[in-house]
This record gives C-alpha cells, sequence and structure tokens, in this order.
C-alpha cells in the first residue's frame, strides 16, 4: 500500500512542478490519462482537491502548495541519501544534474568534465543550459553555476574560474563617423546592441564603476538577441557596441576585429561559482566532481 501512496505523492509532484498533466507525464513515462486519474486517486484518498484544473493551465491549491512545501525537501533529503550510498562502492558513482549558463559550460565546465568524466565511468552529469537564475532545490538539481555575486548566502560556494571583466566592444567601422565614447553616459549617441535576459525581465542594464562610482546604462540599438554568440556575431557585422565577457572577444581585440572602449570604467568582479545547498551532505562521487571543477589559479 505505501509503495502506490509514494508512487500517487511523486505523480502530483511532477504535475504541480510541470504545471501540466501533459509535460509531466512525458517526464514520468507514462499518459496524460494515466497520470490524471492517478492524482484524481490521491486527492480522493486525503479528502481535499490538491489541483487546480483549467482548459490551459494546472496549478496547485492551497492545499496542495502545502503537500509541496512537505514533499520537496524530504525528497530532496531521501536523493542525497541515496546518493551517499556510493561510498560503500568499489568506484564512485551517481547521477548529478548542475544547471548553468551557456558561457560557464564552454568555457570552464565541459573543458573540466571531458577529463575527469573518461576517469570515473559510472559518474553521470546532466548540463542544462539556462541563462536565467534558477531555484536549484525546487527544481531538484544538484548544484548550479553563477557569478560570485549571484549566489544566494545560505548556498556552499566553490570558485571554478578566474576573476570576470565586462568590457565594451564595436567593430572600427563604428567610429568612422561618431567619435568613441569617453564615458559610460555617451554611449547613449551610439548604436548599441541589447542583450535580453530573463532574470532581469528586460534588457541588461550595463554596469559601470571607476573610483567607486557606479553607473548603469541603459543602451538603445537596432539588434537585440538572448544569447552571447548572437551579440557577438552582431558586433563583428558593425551593428553597433556591445557589452560582452573579455574572454569571449580576446582573440578579436588582438587581431584587430574589434576594438575595446570605456576600459577604465571595467573593473574586475567575481567569477563563476559553483554552489549547493548548505544542508547537503556530499557523497564521494559529488566531492570528486567539485573537486574536478574547482579553480586552481591564482
Amino acid at each position: 500500500m505505501w509503495r502506490e501512496e509514494l508512487g500517487d505523492l511523486m505523480a502530483f509532484l511532477a504535475v504541480a512542478e510541470e504545471r501540466s498533466f501533459t509535460r509531466a507525464a512525458a517526464k514520468l513515462g507514462t499518459s496524460q490519462s494515466s497520470l490524471s486519474q492517478t492524482v484524481r486517486r490521491l486527492e480522493t484518498g486525503l479528502g481535499v482537491r490538491l489541483l487546480t484544473r483549467t482548459t490551459r493551465s494546472v496549478a496547485p491549491t492551497q492545499a496542495g502548495e502545502h503537500l509541496l512545501a512537505t514533499l520537496r525537501p524530504a525528497l530532496e533529503e531521501i536523493r542525497a541519501k541515496v546518493a551517499a550510498l556510493s561510498e560503500f562502492r568499489d568506484k564512485p558513482a551517481g547521477n548529478f544534474r548542475i544547471t548553468a549558463g551557456q558561457h560557464a559550460i564552454d568555457t570552464l565546465i565541459w573543458p573540466a568534465l571531458s577529463k575527469f568524466l573518461r576517469d570515473y565511468p559510472d559518474i553521470r552529469v546532466e548540463l542544462n543550459a539556462e541563462s536565467s537564475l534558477t531555484d536549484i532545490v525546487a527544481e531538484r538539481y544538484d548544484a548550479g553555476v553563477r557569478l560570485g555575486e549571484q549566489v544566494e548566502k545560505d548556498m556552499i560556494a566553490v570558485r571554478i574560474g578566474p576573476l570576470a571583466r565586462m568590457i565594451v566592444v564595436a567593430a572600427p567601422s563604428c567610429f568612422q563617423k561618431r567619435p568613441q565614447p569617453l564615458t559610460p553616459r555617451d554611449l547613449t549617441a551610439h548604436p548599441c546592441i541589447n542583450l535580453r535576459l530573463p532574470t532581469y525581465g528586460g534588457f541588461y542594464a550595463w554596469e559601470f564603476e571607476k573610483d567607486g562610482q557606479e553607473i548603469r546604462v541603459r543602451v538603445e540599438g537596432q539588434l537585440a538577441f538572448n544569447g552571447v554568440p548572437q551579440v557577438l556575431a552582431a558586433v563583428l557585422d558593425g551593428y553597433g557596441l556591445a557589452f560582452l565577457p573579455a574572454d569571449v572577444v580576446r582573440d578579436d581585440l588582438a587581431e584587430g576585429r574589434l576594438v575595446q572602449v570605456l576600459a577604465e570604467w571595467c573593473p574586475l568582479y567575481p567569477g563563476y561559482h559553483l554552489y549547493y545547498p548548505s544542508r547537503r551532505q556530499p557523497s564521494p562521487a559529488f566531492t570528486l566532481l567539485v573537486d574536478a571543477l574547482r579553480y586552481r589559479g591564482g
């Protein structure tokens, strides 16, 4: 009987998190009709409505939210305990989900994991590229990777990359008719390429600092993208100024395809950190994974 009840609770959790019977059924590998019957059986057994269903959406009721608040930490603890059993194996093993931005995956995470995973075939890693900040506990990730200044205080953070810098660049042709900007406010007179970030709810405001003075500038231009590679392609084609990670444009600057402006307004800031809940008891496999990603530079 307990096995059936646990299965029903897992089914409810999937629907509540996905806010969709269709997506939850695909996630669980079952049919939508079967999943719907399972949730109804759970509701009948508990005597309360857990989900509000409309033709367009599914959302937890107040009782459903209360059950979710109980289920999530309990299941997270079970997952951690099960993962910790790998210490009794001859070889470290475990399945780990990590959320990170595409830039961090390309430049830091994958280069490290491509070497590490060959030595530990029983460790499996799922990398999800996301530009928005994610609640790793609610979304059942084992860890996340974000810039140091974006990591919540109740998380354990491990530095995995060097100090970073965002810089303003443009193709040389952009300054044939307009002078180079001397201060961040001069950017309003130039066409710029915007970057949309879900976390900010709109276009990213370019951030500058000099001698303790901080300035945020909202730029305008003909183009906007939600990814760094597209912004880079557009700035190389001369469509305006762009605000990009220094390591992304290093080669283009060295070979003269781009020029940098406002260098004195672009200081270093904390680079990428891997973070995970402080209450987590790391398994031997997870500890090895973290150590493989740890930054050892100066």
